[in-house]
């Protein structure tokens, strides 16, 4: 019986890098905080959202603890919010920035928000309810979804897209 042998194993890329946990840090949180919240309140002050809507999206902290988040913010003190309430954060202002290229008009993508939507993902309910329902999965999913749509994926024909000439084999010119 003849000897196996055993053959080199090839190597593995490496792939991508892990996070940097410094973004974690008290320091980078501390930073990142009170802009975000600032930016958190500007928007929601936009949107016309209640205190118990902007408490859901923040992850339900208690009013004083909110208030108090308010406070040190607007002062500029040193404020250090955790890491899921800057993800909140994050996402809210994904949505922002998403609604603000998929339509001109401020109230427009506003008016999006809070229609009904035919969407499996928002099963007939306004993307509102998923942002407002207090989980980071459905602030998540609706910046996914907007993203997705910024890509060419599903929304509702708008009034451009209704007055636009359909193309036609003779519009195809290849050089």
């Amino acid at each position: 019986m003849a000897e196996a042998r055993a053959r080199p194993i090839p190597a593995i890329d490496a792939g991508p890098s892990r996070l940097d946990a410094d973004r974690f840090s008290p320091a980078n949180r501390r930073r990142l905080s009170g802009p975000a919240l600032r930016t958190f309140t500007a928007i929601a002050d936009l949107w016309r959202l209640d205190e118990g809507e902007r408490l859901l999206i923040l992850g339900l902290p208690s009013r004083s603890t909110y208030y108090g988040w308010l406070k040190a913010a607007r002062e500029h003190q040193d404020l250090a919010l955790g890491v899921d309430v800057l993800t909140r954060i994050s996402a809210l202002l994904g949505i922002h920035q998403a609604l603000g290229i998929l339509y001109a008009d401020e109230q427009e993508g506003i008016a999006w928000l809070r229609r009904p939507h035919r969407a499996p993902l928002f099963g007939g309910q306004p993307p509102l309810a998923l942002v407002t329902g207090g989980t980071q999965d459905g602030l998540l999913a609706v910046r996914r979804f907007l993203d997705a749509a910024r890509g060419g994926l599903f929304l509702a024909p708008n009034a451009v897209d209704r007055d636009a000439a359909p193309v036609t084999d003779a519009d195809i010119v290849l050089s």
